[in-house]
């Protein structure tokens, strides 16, 4: 069944215009959306996956409505400072000379770890992950449109944008540049025309990482301008999404805006949208207090990283979400839940039951799902659609159309959510045919009265992560 949900239905908030709005795409039935990705200096933790899981689920959720995704996520390798700043060392550079290592090694390393924990999240990939510094070129082409059109002004090697050319600057995050200068430190760069103006270039001889161009010997990219560039060579000059943390509001996004727009006089992005952030034991993480967290610390305690997709996917994007064992304990137990569920239906519908259709039995509960995940992807109300349904299974039961049909929604709810393991042919897993054939042997078993077979059947298929039920009906089987 699976039927797809109309995209028009959809409502968004956007952080620039504040409010909730429907979703319209530029193009009929194609969403080009970017992601703002890791700095991969340090390998990401547990707070930078929600912005990730977040974009994830937005993607699935178009995807689930029949749209078509061109999905695009950089990776940051040069030009962050330390504290977001404007000023200071450049992360990947400071962490180079702290581990006494190349650079570009660095971003290898950290790079490698993203990719396996983005698999290990089950987060799709995007089509396709930018490096800043695969995109100098494209940075220079756009400061220099910005230089000619006088939204920008050359100090030296050094390149600022000047953010009085841009009236609009502030809009998305509500600062008044006026007010920002006003709050500036007295140790304002003297370089700058204005205490707000941001770097587009910036020139260092000590710099680990640095490009000969028309600017000079030494430079590299700002950090805002990165997210420029390759957004714009992706997905072209105006585009539908842009999403990031609660931090990037300002000043990257507001930045990103200013540029983009001041090259092309376009409008850059039609809708906006943040994650709050994860909080761990009711704070933020620090090193100091050994609550910075890696999904290896997560499968150490014993947990499966699905756990924390789980946890975080249930609360709302712009909720907070606050990351205790405790809370990861519940959201594993919840998430188990939801999978014996599924177990048991697929159990139930396997044999003559097999050739039941999908009906319409569990339409209060698909419509329920469908209005939450358009009222803003209102995830806690979508799941709890779910667990009202199987509320309904473990106290009715249900007729075999109605499993279908119950199973059906858990199906489009795993396809949205990511909730179970994704099982593959490789996996190592007994096959559905040999199981049968077990249980076909522990039954003809049972009826010869030798239980010390039976037993060790039972244990064989409890060690492969199969759970039987037995009743009236013959014995039920369903992966745990």
């Amino acid at each position: 069944m699976l039927q797809f949900s109309p995209v028009s239905q959809l409502r968004l908030y956007n952080t620039l215009t504040r409010r909730l709005q429907p979703f319209v795409p530029q193009e009929p039935g194609k969403v080009k959306m970017y992601h703002c990705g890791p700095t991969v200096y340090q390998r990401p933790h547990i707070g930078n996956y929600r912005a990730f899981l977040f974009a994830d689920l937005l993607r699935r959720t178009f995807e689930a409505s029949g749209l078509e995704v061109l999905q695009v996520m950089n990776l940051t390798d040069v030009g962050h400072l330390v504290g977001d700043a404007d000023e200071g060392e450049d992360k990947l550079d400071a962490q180079a000379r702290k581990e006494k290592v190349d650079p570009w090694q660095i971003v290898a390393t950290v790079s490698e770890q993203f990719f396996q924990d983005l698999e290990a999240l089950q987060i799709r990939p995007a089509h396709h992950y930018p490096k800043a510094t695969d995109h100098i070129e494209e940075m220079v082409a756009q400061i220099e449109v910005l230089l000619e059109k006088g939204h920008a002004y050359r100090v030296g090697d050094n390149v600022y944008f000047d953010v009085h050319s841009f009236p609009d600057y502030g809009r998305l995050s509500g600062n008044k540049v006026a007010d920002l200068e006003a709050g500036a430190r007295v140790e304002v760069n003297q370089e700058k025309r204005h205490p707000a103006d941001f770097a587009l270039w910036k020139s260092d001889p000590r710099h680990l990482m640095k490009w000969k161009t028309v600017f000079g010997e030494h430079g590299f990219p700002g950090w805002h301008i990165e997210c420029s560039a390759m957004s714009m060579k992706y997905l072209g000059d105006s585009f539908d999404l842009h999403t990031g943390g609660e931090d990037n509001v300002f000043p990257h996004h507001e930045c990103e805006i200013a540029q983009a727009e001041g090259v092309s006089g376009k409008t850059f992005v039609n809708l906006w949208m943040h994650t709050k952030f994860l909080q761990v034991d009711g704070g933020k993480m620090s090193k100091s207090l050994g609550n910075v967290y890696s999904l290896d610390d997560l499968e150490q305690r014993g947990f499966e990283v699905l756990d924390f997709r789980f946890l975080v996917l249930r609360a709302h994007y712009r909720a907070s979400v606050n990351f205790t064992w405790k809370a990861l304990q519940g959201a594993a137990e919840a998430r188990k839940n939801l999978h014996d569920f599924r177990g048991r239906l697929q159990a139930q519908l396997r044999g003559p039951a097999m050739q039941a259709e999908a009906g319409e039995h569990s339409g209060p509960a698909r419509k329920a799902f469908w209005d939450a995940l358009h009222d803003d992807l209102n995830t806690s109300a979508a799941l709890a659609a779910l667990f009202e349904l199987r509320n309904a299974y473990t106290q009715k039961g249900m007729e075999a159309t109605e499993a279908a049909d119950a199973l059906d929604l858990l199906n489009l709810a795993d396809d949205i959510f990511g909730l179970f393991d994704q099982e593959s042919a490789d996996s190592g897993d007994l096959p559905d045919p040999e199981i049968d054939a077990l249980v076909e042997e522990r039954n003809q078993a049972r009826r010869n009265r030798d239980f010390a077979r039976s037993d060790q059947i039972r244990d064989q298929l409890a060690a492969a992560g199969i759970v039987l039920e037995d009743g009236p009906e013959g014995t039920l089987w369903h992966r745990a």
